[in-house]
């Protein structure tokens, strides 16, 4: 009886999906705007509908400072949470902190913030505050909000820039967020983002320098949160990536998820991480390989992967020097991999 009970529970354990399978797909309404419709098995649909329908069940929209509505603007980014929310998914925001791109290489405070560490402090407080306020207020709450993209060298610019190890500014910074994040909801989850999640002496030590007194807390983020690309380096393996994820789990004890990763459907002359196939089967592998590292991280702490910009026709190669990591063709067919959000 003790054996029966014992393989029950551990045939459910195995049994039992990820909570997230997700996507960022912001350039929707730009793509859209351009002419290009979405099609699955031949049929015309509103992409998040396709998306869905697979089984996606979060919706990553970032945000930018610019007021421009096409460049992801908060406007934009709410109208997005509309159709997401509509189709079905939690919404999952991803704030930039800059009027354009924020990663590891560029961090530019948006041009009517003000410059200096105390201005910063309040301005980031308020802001953050608000975006989640314009979510909840339009009937589409954040189920995560991510405080800064890619961070591994701080944030804004010179001020949260990390330099010598000195995390003290972008400490400040980020407890400032994480408060205006707090004194919106009580539900809504912080989430930090670095780039390079495989790399854990790099992401161990952000984290190790990161929380300081007075400043950031431990209890002011409740999600770790990775990308993963196999373009810009033969050390991002699945290997790599389930040793990192697994140390900090075991060190920090905070839910973790892979929010940026894709794979390669069309490629050549470029050096990949790992030895799936260029091809949507490839791209199947890739994430579903993710996302059983992810899952099976200790104590249940891993709980999403998403599938960066899988319909960004006329930006198909995705930032990287491969032709095409789109989940659908140039005439917006969906290939075989849409089926990768499948529980």
């Amino acid at each position: 009886m003790l054996l029966h009970g014992f393989l029950v529970a551990l045939l459910l354990t195995l049994a039992q999906a990820i909570t997230y399978r997700g996507a960022d797909f912001s350039s929707l309404i730009n793509v859209e705007n351009k002419g290009i419709k979405y099609k699955d098995n031949g049929t015309s649909l509103p992409f998040e509908t396709i998306l869905k329908n697979r089984g996606c069940n979060l919706a990553r929209i970032r945000v930018w400072t610019s007021n421009t509505y096409t460049e992801y603007s908060l406007s934009y980014a709410l109208a997005i949470a509309k159709r997401a929310a509509a189709a079905g998914m939690d919404i999952y925001v991803d704030l930039h902190y800059s009027d354009t791109w924020a990663d590891p290489g560029k961090q530019a405070i948006p041009s009517a913030w003000p410059k200096d560490l105390a201005g910063l402090n309040t301005q980031i407080y308020t802001y953050t505050r608000d975006v989640v306020l314009a979510f909840q207020n339009q009937g589409t709450p954040a189920k995560y909000i991510e405080l800064g993209n890619e961070i591994n060298g701080g944030m804004l610019w010179p001020v949260g820039r990390v330099s010598n190890n000195n995390y003290n500014n972008l400490s400040e910074l980020l407890h400032s967020a994480a408060a205006g994040v707090r004194a919106a909801s009580s539900s809504v989850k912080t989430m930090i983002h670095l780039a390079n999640g495989w790399n854990y002496n790099a992401v161990n030590g952000f984290f190790s320098g990161v929380y300081l007194p007075g400043k950031l807390q431990p209890a002011d983020v409740d999600v770790l949160s990775f990308s993963l690309y196999p373009f810009y380096g033969t050390g991002a393996t699945p290997d790599a990536l389930k040793s990192s994820l697994t140390n900090l789990v075991n060190k920090y004890n905070k839910e973790v998820m892979v929010v940026e990763t894709n794979w390669p459907a069309v490629c050549s002359g470029v050096s990949l991480s790992a030895n799936y196939p260029v091809s949507a089967a490839g791209q199947t592998s890739w994430f579903n390989n993710v996302k059983s590292i992810v899952q099976n991280l200790p104590n249940g702490r891993g709980t999403g992967v998403l599938y960066w910009e899988p319909g960004w026709i006329g930006n198909a190669n995705l930032g990287s020097s491969c032709a095409d990591a789109l989940l659908v063709d140039s005439s917006g067919n969906t290939r075989s991999s849409i089926g990768i959000f499948a529980a």
